[in-house]
């Protein structure tokens, strides 16, 4: 017959050692004082304190855009605007341009914005929408 615990089927018997794991390695319990004894609750708490009642960075502001509040036709309108007014200063720069440069590339995309025509654009009636048309 085999005995457990040996590889001799009649050998004697070897009993398996019991061990407590958590014997000699208990876990710290807490940290460490930092001087000789551990601060009492009022010293834990007045650092506690102290620390939460630092003044917090302030919050960064970011300056907003001014909404637009004008209507869609006036925005048109602007902006129709504001095309013609850069078609007459490019009209202007290609007129003052030196014979030099007459050929240039410069000059043909001077010509190209000049000869676009945009009166078509400053003669549309947009309509105004919502049943008052």
């Amino acid at each position: 017959m085999k005995r457990v615990g040996t590889s001799e089927p009649n050998g004697p018997v070897r009993a398996i050692a019991m061990r407590y794991v958590t014997e000699n390695r208990a876990m710290p319990r807490g940290r460490k004082p930092e001087g000789e004894q551990a601060l009492s609750n009022a010293e834990r708490q007045a650092r506690y304190r102290a620390r939460h009642t630092t003044p917090a960075l302030p919050a960064a502001v970011r300056p907003r855009r001014a909404a637009d509040r004008r209507s869609r036709p006036q925005r048109w309108r602007d902006a129709v605007s504001e095309l013609l007014s850069l078609q007459a200063a490019y009209a202007d720069w290609l007129a003052a341009l030196p014979d030099g440069l007459r050929g240039s590339s410069i000059a043909e995309s001077l010509e190209a914005i000049v000869e676009f025509d945009l009166t078509d654009l400053a003669e549309i009636e947009l309509p105004r929408g919502y049943g008052r048309d």
